[in-house]
């Protein structure tokens, strides 16, 4: 009887007096610290605060501004941009099969969302997959890699489906991460940084090599840094990995043939793993400049590299023409890993069981588009071609009109989606940052945010050199809005200075 239990307990705590009184057993005192260093300025507390306004201004709350315009990440279609027909329409018959039967739907949609349930289990999308990802996408994926290199031969075995780039980034590190002390793993980053790089490292308990990239010519990648930092890295840890992000994210460079051949050479001379993102491939909007793959460059060069250098490279459904951020999907390539390594990987993979099944199909979709003949061709050109088009137009809108603002310089947005100009502070702003306990950048951003509603990511939640400040901004809003905030965001800048000079 309940009451008898009640009875019982309350008189073994008058024998032993009260139960112990403790305090929480996770607390922020006991809980890992390695995920304590872990900071991820994309959605810090800039974004926190202007997610707070938002709701203010809901509420009727008067502020200086209508909306918040959110410029802080790389997220398309909450910028307005309109998904791809196609890829939306196979991914409704995969979700929905009874719409095979609805003659709304081109045959090529239905032809595509056929062969991938055929692939998943039971035909349906809702069941896990292969832990390494569904067959067919992965040799859906390996056709792409060959018709993008121009025949060079790409293995299906060696293409991991993950959910978004980042996860098989993370993955990676994960497998590279050892060591104590000097021995501990060293992963070279360029600074500016994508800050999944550095919270990954914390969070792994990795150590971070920064390598700067030179901002007087273009964000370019010098050797003779990559040495610097490599060196002063050995005296502390182990380097063995260097990452490379191309086209670049904040900085929008893209790497020369010539560049990628010099970095893959110094790989190899100091016997590093190379890692290479590069969601970004489709993005590329400057004249003269090309998109060339670290797998196409690496085997171009001969065996001599192609047989020995070990390789990660990853894309993503999340950026390009798509913007399908939400759905997950993404993949790996790995080249030259050793085969042990190879199936401890496949082990560590299927412990998460398998990437988002629908995140999968869309992969498929991106790298297996309409083909010339088939019903949706036309459109599916005309949709990614207005969208990239757009986005090139958008690139120079920005770097034109932040260059005629006085204490604000941009570098040409050669590819992927950002601008990551320079803006000049008055010590006086520095100062006042200073004694808030903020870096002056993120000073600069919290006060636009509040001032104009423009929510910006400020420099300092990237890495830049010691005295810069810079923040990262989207070329996402359509053009129109584009407009708006790149003028207010001059008048902001004017008045900032005005008022701290």
């Amino acid at each position: 009887d309940c009451r008898w239990g009640e009875e019982h307990l309350h008189q073994k705590m008058s024998e032993n007096g009260a139960l112990p009184r403790r305090g929480k057993v996770l607390t922020v005192d006991t809980m890992n610290v390695n995920v304590k260093k872990v900071d991820y300025a994309v959605r810090g507390p800039i974004v926190q605060r202007a997610v707070q306004i938002e709701k203010e201004l809901k509420e009727g709350v008067k502020k200086p501004f209508e909306e918040v315009i959110k410029a802080n990440i790389g997220d398309a279609h909450a910028m307005g941009q309109q998904p791809i027909t196609f890829f939306r329409q196979v991914m409704a018959l995969c979700t929905y099969p009874l719409l095979l039967d609805d003659n709304k739907f081109p045959e090529d949609a239905k032809n595509r969302a056929r062969r991938i349930l055929q692939s998943c289990g039971g035909n349906s999308i809702g069941a896990y997959t292969t832990s390494q990802g569904i067959d067919c996408v992965r040799h859906d994926v390996a056709n792409y890699i060959q018709r993008r290199d121009v025949g060079i031969l790409s293995d299906p075995d060696n293409i991991y489906l993950t959910t978004g780039a980042s996860d098989g980034i993370v993955t990676i590190l994960k497998l590279l991460t050892a060591g104590e002390g000097r021995t501990r793993t060293g992963v070279m980053i360029s600074i500016p940084q994508y800050p999944l790089y550095s919270a990954s490292i914390a969070e792994l308990g990795a150590v971070q090599v920064n390598y700067y990239l030179n901002e007087e010519k273009c964000w370019s990648l010098d050797i003779s840094e990559l040495q610097r930092s490599l060196q002063a890295a050995r005296e502390h840890c182990n380097p063995s990995v260097l990452c490379i992000i191309n086209p670049g994210n904040p900085t929008g460079q893209v790497q020369s043939r010539q560049c990628i051949e010099d970095v893959i050479q110094f790989a190899a001379k100091e016997n590093l793993f190379l890692m290479a993102d590069e969601v970004y491939q489709d993005n590329v909007y400057a004249e003269g400049c090309e998109f060339h793959s670290f797998k196409k460059v690496l085997f171009e060069m001969g065996p001599e590299y192609s047989s020995k250098v070990e390789l990660a490279s990853f894309h993503s459904t999340s950026k390009c023409y798509m913007g399908e951020c939400g759905f997950r999907g993404g993949y790996m390539e790995v080249i030259n890993m050793d085969p042990e390594v190879k199936a401890q990987l496949t082990k560590l993979v299927s412990v998460r069981l398998c990437p988002p099944a629908p995140g999968q199909a869309l992969m498929d979709l991106v790298v297996n588009s309409p083909q010339p003949g088939e019903p949706s061709h036309q459109t599916f050109m005309k949709e990614r071609t207005d969208i990239l088009s757009a986005l090139a137009e958008k690139a120079k809108l920005t770097e034109q009109i932040l260059n005629t603002v006085p204490g604000i310089s941009c570098n040409p947005v050669q590819g992927a989606m950002y601008s990551f100009p320079r803006i000049t502070l008055p010590e006086r702003a520095i100062n006042e940052a200073k004694a808030k306990g903020q870096a002056p950048d993120m000073f600069y951003c919290m006060k636009l945010l509040e001032e104009t509603g423009i929510c910006l990511v400020p420099g300092s939640g990237f890495g830049q050199r010691e005295g810069t400040y810079h923040f990262r901004m989207t070329i996402l809003p359509p053009t129109d809005k584009l407009m708006i905030l790149l003028n207010k965001l001059k008048e902001f800048h004017q008045k900032f200075t005005q008022q701290y000079s």
